[in-house]
């Protein structure tokens, strides 16, 4: 089966050592990406590790896909104990990193331990250097790029960096690639920061060498997303923003309506009216970024996409998309999930009876941030404040929810329940079979099977690492088949050891059946939970049973 080749690279940054490992043996059992990150962050991060202290480690990690020249392969995988959910959870990033960081000749970075002083760690095919930047104190993404430009010639494409809010330990705080690419969801951000990692830059030509089987397949793939009329090439995910608005939901004033009135205010159609040129990720030509600009009020930034739109469009109560736009600058800038900000801030507003206050908005991001004042309390997320806030909490496994409503599209509500990562779309994305009619929305019973084919495709997805954009528009099972040389069931596999092993990490914190749960009701949820343990075959009280991972974990 393909997999990625490449060492790899322990950085720890409190004893200042770097040291390369082989990880065949992992690599070919788990592909790369997500997998082998999963894989090693189950066997070297204590079960009883502080998210936010010295024993936690962070793992970025590119796929063998990232050497092909196939379009939907621009991307990079994240991996860590999260902050946010207390559970291992990955998070991908596209824009142009990823054939930097293969250049260098790992597969593989773990950052492990503390620092005393702030870092940026650079990561050669010739070594790692520790510089100690206590003058990026503070800084925002875009300043840390300008300064590393200024000292060695690097470019945002080549960069890793948190903002003041990984510094700060926010529990959403993203890590960000390309100034404006996000590796968002889970706080992994918080970990670098509680690192005292302000950034990693990676340079080299020293890919190593991957096998990649039918290659043909590689060029139709590229060829079929360069001549697509797909209209997300023109406005992303939003364009879902009133397709969802009109027929399904669009979660609104903290989740407590579920249609906008102002839905056309902030829909695709605004957006794609502030786009200024087209963008993409590193040699797809499928394009389908979204630089926008409102040269009136100043406010420039690359997006925002549709879960951005719902947290601080629909959900905070505001109808103007430039304020939207502004929202998704000020966290890109300041390094945050736009998703989770702004959820809590919605959360918030819900509190103060304040929907739709965005001057109160703006404040709230810059002060959650930097932990100011009533942001401190913020930075935490809905799961540790909502009682204090005397909202409905929101989230499940402490991740709040996506746009997608599970109360909807019950399917999804369903993989909201028992997905290690908790209540983020990405994890399975069985809501799109259920808006295309493929099943149908309401109900969860028989869904159980159908739910774990996606989740284990969507854990080789990550692996690979591929975007979702690609996946059942270009690549099909067919292609799948042919990009890993390999027959499918196979394939998905791999994605069910990944999904058992952040499970089997999870157990051995306490999280079992009791964490699989909603905030709303649905049809049959608690027979469908317990069938889809059944098909995992883990045990009723939803722990993985230790036999069913001991050919590929170490012993608890």
């Amino acid at each position: 089966m393909l997999h990625a080749n490449g060492s790899l690279l322990t950085v720890d940054v409190g004893d200042r050592t770097a040291e390369t490992t082989n990880i065949d043996d992992e690599l070919e059992e788990f592909i790369g990406g997500r997998g082998v990150s999963t894989k090693l962050a189950h066997d070297r991060i204590p079960f009883d590790a502080d998210p936010l202290g010295p024993e936690n480690r962070v793992y970025l990690a590119s796929g063998p896909l990232q050497q092909s020249s196939m379009s939907f392969t621009g991307r990079m995988n994240m991996t860590g104990l999260s902050p946010l959910t207390d559970g291992v959870l990955s998070s991908n990033a596209g824009g142009y990193l990823s054939r930097n960081f293969v250049g260098t000749g790992h597969s593989v970075v773990e950052v492990a331990g503390e620092s005393d002083d702030l870092l940026a760690i650079h990561v050669t095919d010739e070594g790692v250097e520790f510089e100690e930047v206590p003058e990026l104190a503070g800084a925002t993404v875009p300043e840390v790029t300008e300064e590393m430009n200024e000292r060695y010639g690097l470019e945002a494409e080549n960069l890793v960096t948190i903002g003041p809010a990984g510094e700060n330990e926010v529990r959403f705080a993203a890590a960000m690639t390309y100034d404006e690419r996000a590796f968002g969801r889970g706080g992994l951000g918080a970990i670098l920061g509680s690192k005292n990692v302000k950034c990693l830059t990676f340079e080299g030509d020293s890919a190593p060498d991957v096998d990649l089987p039918n290659e043909d397949v590689h060029m139709d793939v590229h060829r079929q997303a360069a001549t697509s009329d797909d209209i997300f090439r023109r406005q992303g995910t939003t364009h879902l923003v009133q397709i969802l608005n009109d027929n399904f939901s669009l979660p609104t004033r903290y989740f407590s309506e579920m249609s906008f009135e102002h839905a056309e205010k902030i829909n695709g159609d605004r957006v794609e009216e502030k786009k200024y040129k087209k963008a993409a990720c590193s040699v797809c030509a499928f394009a389908c970024k979204l630089p926008t600009r409102d040269e009136e009020r100043g406010v420039e930034t690359e997006g925002p996409e549709f879960e951005t739109v719902m947290a601080f469009g629909s959900n905070s109560g505001v109808g103007d998309i430039v304020d939207v736009m502004k929202s998704n600058g000020l966290c890109d800038d300041l390094g945050m999930d736009t998703i989770s900000c702004g959820n809590t801030i919605a959360a918030y507003l819900a509190s103060e009876d304040e929907f739709g206050n965005v001057e109160l908005i703006h404040e709230l991001i810059e002060k959650i941030a930097r932990r100011e004042g009533v942001g401190d309390k913020l930075a935490e997320g809905i799961d540790r404040i909502h009682e204090d806030l005397n909202v409905e909490n929101w989230t499940v496994k402490g991740m709040d929810f996506a746009a997608h409503d599970g109360r909807v599209v019950h399917g999804q509500g369903l993989s909201y329940a028992v997905a290690n990562r908790g209540a983020d779309h990405m994890y399975s994305t069985l809501m799109i079979p259920e808006y295309n009619d493929v099943i149908p929305a309401e109900g969860t019973a028989g869904k159980a099977d159908f739910l774990i084919d996606h989740e284990n495709r969507n854990a080789v997805r990550d692996c690979a690492v591929l975007c979702q954009f690609g996946l059942g528009r270009v690549i099909e099972e067919e292609v799948f088949e042919a990009l890993f040389d390999e027959d499918y069931e196979d394939i998905l596999a791999i994605g069910d050891r990944i999904v058992n092993l952040e499970r089997h990490f999870s157990n051995q914190r306490g999280r079992d059946a009791a964490d699989d749960r909603l905030p709303y009701d649905l049809p049959d949820l608690d027979s469908s939970i317990k069938e889809y343990y059944d098909a995992r075959g883990w045990n009723d009280d939803g722990v993985v049973p230790g036999d069913l991972v001991a050919d590929y974990a170490q012993a608890d």
